[in-house]
């Protein structure tokens, strides 16, 4: 477990794991009141993790949480703590999705199961899991469980597990509902309750939001690095997957970019943030565990690509933009369920962040002709063009108007509208249902959708060298 969490790059335990962690060792029922992003999802996982006796390929750990994507982000969050840990399989389980696999993961043995109350009780009224082992039970985010309407759902499996099991419950709040749900399903319960401590975004940086389909995502992007025209740009996934797929699309689309995650070699690792140190790239496509230590000064713009797991997590990247007395800005992609999370990220910052429309086609292409106006000007006051005149009264001088001659220089020098070729509408209907892949991030099948999607003739290009610092 040390080397599973030095490798992951915990330096500090957060308070709320520093006072839960050893209770629950102990073997206390525990009772925690923390804020969404205080770091309570490895307060539970690291003991739960240590009490698993692996030769057993029985249930020992029954996670309940309230949304397939919050079972998801915690099945993750336990693998990352167990790599170390030889032999341990862990399952989210979760509805809206078929049986079958879950039928045959719990077949072949799983010692922790992270799932919804919901889809839990079905296996265990189809006898499919067997609750008769677990030595952990752990109610994350209880509040969201029963304004859910879960609580009949709680009730059973609290009844279905055994009654000597450690009760661990988790919640932003303690309501009177949640005080009848400890007092009725856990012994003597400590409570280890944590203050809220808001922490405030850099001052200096523009925090925006796009509330996009998830299909579309990928087109969003595309559109705010066209809109933003930016030099150097920070894009956070959540996962290894998410990082090489969305690089390889980036790349596709002729943007200058490099992938940077815990499962390249540091050679490797160094390689890449030397390039994007010296200017060499534009964009870094990374997951939160390798961009740690990233320190450049002048980044424009951070995205988040995807949510971050914890507030604390999304106040680190924006932190990321914005430094030396610079301005920059930090823009978040948001869809589905997302925008319940983004509500925690603003509680936890004691900051709005501005929610706006994605630009428009036309906004895009307005503003890239803004700026190529401007470029064009500062070369007029400032002369030193001579040698590109006779070029120019060669062409007047076969009748073409001077607009004509400019604009036919400008297209051939700057391209058709590039914005207009490449960016398309992020606000299209749905595409097919994405499938959900063992990483937890959703991917589209198919060539035409997604992260990975390549068209002809939509390129990129940010000069000799790479993005050009200021």
């Amino acid at each position: 477990m040390l080397e599973a969490v030095e490798r992951l790059g915990f330096v500090e335990a957060s308070p709320i794991q520093t006072r839960a962690i050893p209770l629950i060792m102990e073997g206390h029922d525990v009772v925690g009141q923390s804020e969404t992003g205080s770091g309570k999802t490895a307060a539970f996982c690291i003991p739960a993790i240590e009490r698993v006796d692996v030769s057993r390929p029985q249930t020992q750990v029954l996670i309940l949480v309230p949304t397939r994507e919050l079972a998801t982000q915690v099945a993750g969050e336990v693998r990352r703590l167990a790599d170390s840990t030889k032999g341990l399989h862990v399952l989210p389980i979760y509805g809206g999705v078929p049986y079958d696999r879950q039928f045959a993961e719990l077949r072949r043995g799983v010692h922790v199961v992270v799932g919804t109350p919901g889809r839990l009780n079905d296996h265990v009224g189809r006898g499919t899991l067997d609750l008769s082992a677990v030595r952990m039970l752990v109610l994350d985010e209880a509040d969201r469980m029963l304004d859910m309407g879960f609580r009949e759902d709680i009730e059973k499996i609290l009844a279905a597990v055994p009654a000597d099991r450690q009760t661990v419950f988790f919640s932003a709040t303690i309501s009177p509902a949640i005080q009848a749900l400890v007092r009725g399903h856990s012994r003597a319960p400590k409570t280890v309750t944590i203050e809220q401590r808001a922490e405030d975004g850099p001052a200096a940086v523009d925090q925006v939001c796009y509330e996009v389909r998830h299909h579309a995502k990928f087109d969003a992007l595309s559109r705010i690095i066209d809109f933003y025209d930016v030099d150097s740009g920070l894009i956070f996934c959540n996962t290894q997957q998410m990082v090489e797929e969305l690089a390889d699309a980036l790349l596709a689309r002729g943007v200058s970019a490099e992938r940077l995650h815990g499962g390249m070699a540091q050679a490797q690792r160094s390689r890449v943030m030397g390039k994007f140190k010296n200017a060499q790239c534009a964009f870094l496509v990374a997951t939160d565990v390798a961009a740690r230590g990233i320190d450049v000064n002048d980044l424009e713009l951070v995205v988040n690509y995807d949510l971050p797991y914890d507030a604390e997590d999304y106040v680190h990247r924006i932190g990321r933009t914005g430094r030396a007395g610079r301005t920059g800005r930090a823009v978040t992609l948001v869809t589905g369920a997302g925008a319940y999370k983004l509500r925690s990220i603003e509680r936890f910052t004691n900051a709005r962040i501005r929610r706006e429309p994605l630009p428009s086609l036309e906004a895009v292409e307005g503003r890239r002709s803004a700026a190529l106006v401007d470029k064009l000007l500062a070369t007029l006051a400032g002369g030193g063009f001579s040698r590109q005149a006779p070029v120019v009264k060669r062409l007047l001088e076969q009748g073409f108007a001077p607009a004509d001659v400019a604009a036919a220089i400008l297209h051939h020098f700057v391209g058709p509208a590039a914005a207009a070729q490449r960016s398309t509408d992020a606000t299209a209907p749905p595409a097919p249902r994405p499938e959900r892949s063992t990483t937890g991030e959703r991917r589209t099948s198919g060539p035409d959708h997604g992260p990975g999607r390549q068209r002809q003739g939509q390129r990129r290009t940010f000069g000799p060298g790479g993005r050009k610092r200021r």
